[in-house]
């Protein structure tokens, strides 16, 4: 079973930075992508970044130039500055695999304060 673990939420002040890392047990197959997620609350989860085995990234529009996801080997990062309240939510890493299947980490929590 190959499993995902996340660290860095917390609460930090409008303006503020977070950075969430994310790290992939072994496992018998590659990973190709990995991202990162978000769900808020009563809204439904939506794509922050994702960087390929190549590291071409892409990103949602509400975060192009604040947010910077990077990845060493068979772990995510993701760098955010210039945090908004409409930042918070659950964050979620995932990976795909060469095997087709995704893996998703626990979640953890990011609250922005205004």
């Amino acid at each position: 079973q190959v499993q995902l673990v996340e660290s860095g939420g917390g609460l930090v002040q409008a303006g503020g930075s977070l950075r969430l890392s994310c790290a992939a047990s072994r496992s018998t197959f590659s990973i190709n992508t990995m991202g990162w997620w978000r769900q808020a609350p009563g809204k439904q989860r939506e794509l922050v970044a994702v960087i390929s085995s190549g590291d071409s990234t892409n990103y949602a529009d509400s975060v192009k130039g604040r947010f910077t996801i990077s990845r060493d080997k068979n772990t995510v990062y993701l760098q955010m500055n210039s945090l908004r309240p409409e930042d918070t939510a659950v964050y979620y890493c995932n990976a795909d695999y060469s095997n087709r299947l995704r893996s998703w980490g626990q979640g953890t929590q990011v609250t922005v304060s205004s």
